[in-house]
C-alpha cells in the first residue's frame, strides 16, 4: 500500500526520499539567452511554413490575418509576462492554468503544450529535407529528419548550458541570414510590388488583395501564426533563469517585438521577388526561392542556401528544448510516467529529450506516409492547433488569477491588463476554428484532437491518482488561499483498490 492524500477528485501518493533532487535543473540563462531562445524557436516561421498562406488567402488575405494574430500574440505575451514573473516554473502554462481551473484544467493544456512542442520540430526537420535537398538531392528526406533530431537531442542532453550556447550563436545566424535577404531583395531591384497581388481571384468577393475573399483571410490563420508560434515556451525556462521574475518579461516583450519586425519583412519581401505570391505559395523553401531572384544561381546562392537552415536549426534546437521541460514538469508532478522526469548529471532530462524525439520523428514519417503533397501544411496544422487551446487556457487564466488571486506577488503587471487577455482569448478561439478551414488537412487535424481526448482519458483512469505534492507547480496551487487550510492534510491509507 502506498501513502495518499486526497483532494477533490485527485490523490498525491507520497515519493521516496530524494525524488526531487533526482529532477533538478540548473541555473544557467540571463535575459540575452531567454531572449535567443524565445526567438530562435520562433525564427524558423520565417523560413518557411507562413507561405502556405498565400495559397490560403493572397497577400492580402495573409497580411489580414497576420496582423490579427499579432495582436493576439501580444496579447499573450503581455499576459505570460506577468504570469512567469508570478510563477516562476518549469510547467509553463501548465503551472498557469493548473492554478487557475485545477489539476484536469492544467494537465489538459500541459498535453496540448506536448503536442505543439513535439508535432513543431516534426515540421521543421521536414522542412530542413526540403533545404538540404537543394544542395544534397540524392540524400532521402529522412535521412536528413534522423540527423537533425540527433544531433540537436544530443547537444541538449549534454547540459543547459551547452544549449543556451548554441541557441544564442544559431539565432543570432538566422538573424544576419535574413538581414542579408532584406537587403539583397532591395538592393537588387528585384522586388516589385505587383508580385504580391499576383494569386488570381478565384472565389466570390475575390480581388487582387483578397483572391479567396474573407474565406481566404480565416484559411491562412494557422498559417500567419507560424511567424510568432513558440515565443510561449519562454516560461518553461523558469527555473534555469538566474532571475525569471525580472528577466523573463523581458525577454518575451524584447523577443516579440523583434518577431513582429521580421514577420513584417519576410511577409512582404520574400513574395515580391521571383516569381511572387503565386509561385512561392507551395515552395518548401521560400527563403532559397527568394535568394534565388535576388543572387541568381551560383555559389553565393548555394552558400546562402547552407546558410538558410541555420534559421530551421536554430528553432528545431530551442524547441527540442521545450519539449524536453514540458515532458519534464508534467512528469515530475506524476500526470506522465515518473521516470520521464529523471535528469542527468548534467541537469538535462534526457528520458524526456528522447521520447520527444522519438514522437516526433514517428509523426514525421506517419503524415508523410497518408498526405503525400501537403505534409509540412498538414503538420503546421496539427502544431498550430494543440498551440491555439493552450493560449485561450492561458488567456483566461489570466483573467482568473488576476480576480481569485490578488495575493500572488507580481513584480511585472501587463499594461493591457484583463481587457488584453479577453481580446487575446478571443482571437485565438477564432484561430481554433480555422484550423478546420482545410478540408485536405482536416483529418491530421482531428487526429492531434483524437489523441488529446485519449491523453484526458489517461487522466481520468489513471495518473490523477498518482500525482506528486511536492512538484513545485502542485505545491504553489495547493497553497493558495481559496483552498481549505485548517492544517496539513493527513496522509491518508489506502489500499490499491480505493484508487
Amino acid at each position: 500500500m502506498a501513502g495518499r492524500e486526497k483532494r477533490g477528485v485527485v490523490s498525491y501518493e507520497e515519493v521516496e526520499p530524494g525524488y526531487l533532487e533526482g529532477r533538478r535543473l540548473r541555473k544557467s540563462a540571463g535575459w540575452v539567452q531567454l531572449w535567443a531562445l524565445g526567438v530562435g524557436a520562433v525564427i524558423s516561421g520565417d523560413f518557411f511554413g507562413w507561405n502556405y498562406g498565400l495559397a490560403a488567402g493572397g497577400f492580402g488575405g495573409l497580411a489580414l490575418a497576420t496582423v490579427a494574430m499579432a495582436a493576439m500574440y501580444v496579447c499573450m505575451v503581455f499576459s505570460i509576462a506577468e504570469l512567469s514573473a508570478a510563477l516562476p516554473h518549469a510547467g509553463g502554462f501548465y503551472s498557469f492554468t493548473r492554478s487557475a481551473f485545477g489539476p484536469l484544467g492544467g494537465y489538459i493544456c500541459g498535453v496540448t503544450d506536448t503536442i505543439e512542442y513535439v508535432i513543431t520540430p516534426a515540421v521543421i526537420v521536414f522542412s530542413i529535407g526540403a533545404y538540404l535537398a537543394e544542395i544534397v538531392p540524392g540524400v532521402p528526406a529522412a535521412a536528413w529528419w534522423v540527423i537533425g533530431y540527433g544531433i540537436f537531442t544530443g547537444i541538449n542532453i549534454l547540459g543547459v548550458e551547452l544549449t543556451f550556447r548554441v541557441g544564442l550563436a544559431v539565432t543570432a545566424l538566422a538573424v544576419f541570414v535574413l538581414a542579408v535577404f532584406y537587403a539583397s531583395a532591395v538592393l537588387s531591384g528585384a522586388f516589385r510590388w505587383d508580385l504580391l497581388l499576383n494569386v488570381p481571384p478565384d472565389a466570390p468577393g475575390g480581388s487582387r488583395w483578397v483572391p479567396r475573399g474573407w474565406f481566404g483571410v480565416f484559411a491562412a490563420l494557422p498559417f500567419a501564426i507560424w511567424f510568432y508560434l513558440a515565443i510561449e515556451q519562454l516560461p518553461l525556462a523558469a527555473e534555469e533563469s538566474h532571475d525569471a521574475p525580472r528577466d523573463m518579461p523581458r525577454a518575451l516583450v524584447l523577443g516579440i517585438a523583434t518577431l513582429l519586425v521580421l514577420s513584417l519583412l519576410t511577409l512582404v519581401l520574400n513574395p515580391g521577388v521571383g516569381g511572387g505570391a503565386a509561385a512561392l505559395a507551395g515552395s518548401p523553401a521560400p527563403l532559397t526561392d527568394g535568394f534565388r531572384a535576388t543572387l541568381g544561381e551560383g555559389p553565393l546562392l548555394g552558400l546562402f542556401t547552407v546558410l538558410a537552415v541555420a534559421g530551421l536549426v536554430a528553432s528545431l534546437h530551442t524547441i527540442i528544448y521545450a519539449y524536453g521541460r514540458v515532458l519534464f514538469s508534467l512528469s515530475r508532478a506524476g500526470y506522465f510516467p515518473r521516470w520521464i522526469s529523471r535528469t542527468n548529471r548534467r541537469g538535462a532530462p534526457h528520458f524526456a529529450l528522447v521520447l520527444g524525439a522519438a514522437a516526433g520523428l514517428a509523426s514525421t514519417v506517419a503524415i508523410s506516409l497518408f498526405e503525400k503533397e501537403a505534409v509540412g501544411a498538414a503538420l503546421l496544422s496539427m502544431a498550430v492547433f494543440g498551440a491555439v487551446i493552450s493560449y485561450t487556457m492561458v488567456m483566461a487564466s489570466f483573467i482568473v488569477l488576476r480576480l481569485r488571486r490578488p495575493d500572488l506577488e507580481r513584480s511585472y503587471r501587463s499594461p493591457l491588463g484583463i481587457p488584453g487577455a479577453a481580446c487575446g482569448a478571443a482571437l485565438s478561439v477564432v484561430a481554433f476554428l480555422a484550423c478546420f478551414a482545410d478540408e485536405a488537412i482536416r483529418p491530421a487535424v482531428w487526429g492531434v484532437a483524437i489523441f488529446l481526448g485519449l491523453a484526458v482519458l489517461y487522466f481520468l483512469l489513471y495518473s490523477r491518482h498518482r500525482l506528486v505534492a511536492e512538484a513545485p507547480e502542485e505545491a504553489v496551487a495547493r497553497a493558495a488561499p481559496e483552498e481549505p487550510r485548517a492544517g496539513p492534510a493527513p496522509l491518508v491509507k489506502e489500499g490499491k483498490d480505493s484508487a
